[in-house]
């Protein structure tokens, strides 16, 4: 365990803790790094564990429709599907309606394999939730779907702006 450094070699962070997009991605890169323990003998980052569950509780979406889902850019989730397609754990086949689109499903391993992945993501999610009662946990999730929504609207309103 690392010992804490004297107060004279910390460096001096303000403002930065009272700004919401620095406590954010702070919280998010601890988050992460659990998450990146948790899931590294399975070689799982979270946006493959986003993307799958996301096919196996939709077989046959498109790949634009999962990636639009996820926020994921068109050409960051190819390369992303991919990997997954090269492991054996999902495929592309033409699509029914739009023969020119790919619809997305999980091989039979791939099934196997997620539901392993759930198990890990249980207990990930224990390792941060034991840190508060469910109340605050309920509020936590509360206030960040209030600032992604938040974030939505100001998109919106920047795109309205510029005519797009």
């Amino acid at each position: 365990m690392k010992k804490a450094k004297p107060a004279a070699m910390r460096p001096d962070l303000s403002p930065l803790p009272d700004l919401i997009g620095y406590v954010l991605r702070r919280a998010q890169i601890s988050v992460f790094k659990d998450f990146n323990r948790m899931f590294e003998k399975a070689d799982i980052r979270p946006a493959q564990y986003s993307v799958l569950c996301v096919i196996e509780r939709n077989p046959g979406l498109t790949q634009s429709a999962v990636a639009e889902a996820l926020g994921i850019k068109r050409a960051n989730f190819v390369v992303l599907f991919n990997t997954l397609e090269e492991r054996g754990l999902a495929r592309r086949a033409v699509g029914r309606e739009d023969r020119r689109s790919h619809a997305l499903t999980l091989t039979p391993a791939g099934k196997t394999f997620v539901a392993g992945l759930h198990a890990l993501a249980r207990r990930h999610e224990e390792n941060f939730s034991a840190a508060m009662t469910a109340e605050e946990r309920r509020q936590l999730f509360s206030l960040l779907n209030t600032l992604r929504r938040r974030g939505r609207e100001l998109r919106d309103v920047d795109t309205s702006k510029r005519g797009d």
